[in-house]
């Protein structure tokens, strides 16, 4: 017997749409347009990640885009589709070069002495990845030549993805180099990085570049432990210096005393492991480990904590370096990270994260951590976690780009999560999942971060209880209060590749149960949304409020309403949404709104329910881009917005359990109940193995008089021909039931959409219940969706 195909662990999805009149709002930040030089790429202007006031991280770089900098090459975008180029791209755009003598040029707006660029160079036949150079030239003086790599992206397939070019799914194609230019360029010079030869790649893409002035080496502070004098460790990287290092960072714990990483790049083949310690540099540009085991490729260059079943670590300073991998697949059990471990009442501080798996995976129970002043490029997985019972830690003032996974995140697994923060940070172009998101966690707090570009399968800003080990019999669900505010939200949700549909900028989700708390999202701005502005999916969401938010364009939607849940909006302003009806939701009054005063432009009673999901309209620029969708999106709010909230539900029309409040006797891994109402008909509810009976109750909100039930399985051939054997109750208070069909076999056959009806008596029902006894194909009960009709 072959088991029915698993459902992917959906954690990820592509962007779209914005109205370019950004002037602040409230207490929301304006968001600052780059400007195109004349006669230059001509890129459509895009709000820059980097240029928000008073939110995001301050970093110490001078962002230029490529697409408004002067050129000859051919300008791409701006296009959210993903799996192409200018999706990846900053601002989806960018430019190519695919000829010698082909450049962009830039002109610095302030003094530099390094810049950093981002670039993509296709992939070679065998996935490895090719090597080349492009030269960079000052005022057009002498070029040099620096290094660029197509190693580190590239990946194929579906999760956790391979090296393989013959598979489905190109993505993460860009990655970042950097060089210094060995003195200081005044404002006004002209950078350019020009083509000068084919033959290692045929073209090379350019997305953007920083340009920085990079303060002299850090000197060894007085009686600090020196890994080169001290303890022989090479600066060259021709030698292995791992133990070396490990040694001084030891001798720095036994003997109090600081231990100093002097200029130099370090090969270090496997973790340094820390405790009671600062391990500091001459600074990120100056001092670098990096390095991998030649013969162990799990073993590689790291700092970490001692892990918690060893004791944990405590009083660690790790500042002023740079941590540089060479991971170049994706492979979960590794601990391949930057920085890992457990670390209490310990910081990280101006430390450049880059080419390695993630940039801090913390594994707790650990307390009192903070990230902060740092830099996390170029990751093939998340760039921060803070998983299994991480309290009182917070990640602040922070850059992250290009993370293969969740950009920052929090995943309560079996242990709470309790007061974490992630404040002013900026989370640019997480490949896959979201710029950041808590999975379950209590008292938790994301404030003042720019998020942008969210590629595939997740949104901005997530709060869920998803992932293994997110339930309140834990104390790991999303409780007490969680405070949002102050965020800045661009170009953020896109579409979700397993569920063939959008995925919000700010959403939620309660996919292993609902959730139920204060979730406060105040001051914020959501703009240009792929998709949907606010979404609610798999599970009720109880306990929401809206303050002071401004909605500038969404692709679809400003609502997308597909579970139940409670909220409150208050002075909530949405314009430019694409689609004329603001609001999708098929779940009717089983999502509560309360308005308060200064709402407009987002509410409409009834709102859409249309059974299918229109494509986005982008709007970057004002200028509509993708999708085959309305092409005039409404350009102003409703004149007078409704005031009050309706006081009759909808009409007993179509489905009347989607979204609706579900119970189970039990579920297999991550295949909950909530599954099967959820509308979509891949996704399925399989309970506990070798267990019958098992049920599935859906709460239908009110008493309801049901004629007719269909059950659904996946549709996919794998799925092979079985009889299940079920009846159906009802109840109009979830404690008395009736039954409305006796136990019969219902048989699901692919070939005929693998799916069956029962007709029920009308009988006026609540709570409608299905009872499992048996499955001839799988020792379990499974359904993907559970639909119920008064007709």
């Amino acid at each position: 017997m072959t088991p029915p195909p698993r459902r992917t662990l959906l954690r990820r999805s592509i962007s779209a749409s914005l109205s370019l009149a950004l002037a602040a709002f409230g207490t929301a930040a304006a968001v600052v347009l780059s400007s195109a030089p004349a006669a230059q790429a001509a890129g459509v202007p895009a709000p820059s990640p980097v240029a928000v006031p008073g939110r995001g991280a301050t970093v110490p770089f001078k962002e230029q885009e490529a697409e408004y900098a002067a050129t000859n090459g051919t300008l791409i975008g701006p296009n959210r589709l993903y799996g192409t180029l200018p999706s990846e791209a900053s601002g989806r755009q960018a430019v190519t070069l695919d000829a010698v003598g082909e450049y962009v040029e830039f002109t610095l707006t302030a003094p530099a002495n390094a810049m950093s660029f981002r670039y993509s160079l296709p992939d070679n036949a065998a996935g490895s990845g090719r090597d080349a150079s492009i030269n960079v030239l000052v005022n057009g003086g002498s070029p040099k030549a620096v290094p660029v790599t197509s190693k580190y992206g590239w990946y194929y397939g579906g999760y956790p993805f391979n090296n393989n070019p013959g598979d489905t799914n190109p993505h993460h194609f860009y990655d970042e180099a950097r060089t210094m230019f060995g003195s200081t360029l005044a404002a006004g010079t002209k950078v350019r990085l020009q083509v000068s030869s084919t033959s290692a790649s045929p073209s090379f893409t350019i997305d953007l570049a920083d340009f920085e002035q990079v303060a002299a080496p850090i000197a060894k502070p007085s009686g600090a432990l020196d890994v080169v004098s001290d303890f022989g460790a090479d600066p060259t990287g021709a030698a292995d210096s791992t133990a070396k290092i490990q040694a001084a960072v030891d001798a720095g714990k036994a003997q109090g005393k600081e231990v100093y990483i002097p200029q130099g790049t370090f090969q270090v083949r496997d973790h340094i492991v820390v405790d009671k310690v600062t391990l500091r540099g001459a600074g990120p540009w100056y001092s670098v480990l990096t390095g991998r085991d030649p013969s162990n490729r799990s073993k590689a260059v790291g700092v970490y904590g001692k892990y918690a079943k060893d004791g944990g670590s405590s009083n660690v300073t790790l500042k002023d370096f740079a941590i540089i991998g060479d991971i170049q697949e994706r492979v979960d059990d590794d601990q391949v990270n930057a920085i890992g471990g457990a670390l209490s009442n310990s910081t990280v501080d101006n430390i450049w994260m880059q080419h390695t798996k993630c940039g801090a995976w913390m594994d707790g129970p650990m307390d009192n951590l903070t990230i902060k002043n740092s830099r996390i490029l170029d990751q093939t997985a998340d760039g921060v976690n803070f998983h299994y019972g991480v309290t009182n830690s917070t990640v602040t003032n922070t850059f992250v780009r290009n993370s293969g996974d969740d950009g920052l995140a929090m995943w309560a697994e079996n242990v709470p999560n309790v007061k974490n923060k992630f404040t002013f940070n900026t989370v640019v172009l997480p490949i896959l999942a979201n710029n950041i998101v808590t999975y379950g966690g209590k008292d938790i707090t994301i404030s003042d971060n720019v998020m942008s570009d969210t590629i595939s399968n997740g949104g901005g800003l997530h709060i869920a209880n998803r992932y293994p080990g997110v339930n309140s019999g834990q104390g790991t669900a999303v409780s007490g209060t969680t405070t949002a505010a102050r965020n800045t939200l661009i170009r953020t949700g896109n579409n979700d590749y397993n569920w063939q549909f959008g995925v919000g900028a700010i959403w939620f989700s309660g996919l292993n149960e609902p959730i139920n708390a204060t979730i406060n999202i105040s001051d914020t701005e959501i703009l240009d949304s792929s998709y949907a502005a606010i979404h609610l999916i798999e599970g009720a969401t109880n306990g929401l409020h809206f303050n002071n938010i401004k909605i500038d364009g969404a692709g679809t939607y400003a609502l997308q309403i597909q579970s139940p849940g409670t909220a409150t909006f208050t002075n909530v302003v949405a314009t430019h949404i694409a689609q004329s009806n603001p609001i999708h939701n098929c779940v009717g009054s089983g999502f509560q709104i309360t308005r308060g005063a200064g709402n407009s432009g987002w509410y409409s009673d009834p709102p859409a329910c249309t059974g299918n999901w229109p494509a986005p309209v982008w709007t970057n620029g004002g200028v509509p881009q993708g999708g085959s969708g309305p092409t005039d999106p409404p350009t102003d709010p409703p004149t007078n917005p409704p005031t009050d909230p309706p006081t009759d539900p909808p009409a007993d029309t179509g489905n009347l359990a989607q979204g609706r409040q579900v119970a189970e006797s039990s579920h297999a891994d991550v295949y909950g109940a909530s599954n099967a109402v959820d509308g979509n008909a891949n996704t399925y509810w399989e309970s506990a193995n070798h267990a019958f009976p098992q049920t599935i109750t859906v709460d239908l909100g009110a008493a309801k008089a049901v004629k007719r039930v269909v059950l659904k399985l996946p549709p996919a051939a794998a799925w092979s021909t079985r009889t299940q054997t079920l009846s159906v109750s009802g109840s109009t208070d979830n404690n008395t039931y009736n039954s409305l069909k006796a136990s019969a076999g219902y048989t699901f056959d692919p070939s005929s959409g693998n799916k069956a009806t029962v007709t029920l008596p009308g009988t006026s029902t609540r709570y409608l219940r299905l009872t499992f006894t048996g499955n001839t194909e799988w020792p379990a009960a499974q359904l993907s969706e559970l639909e119920a009709y008064t007709s």
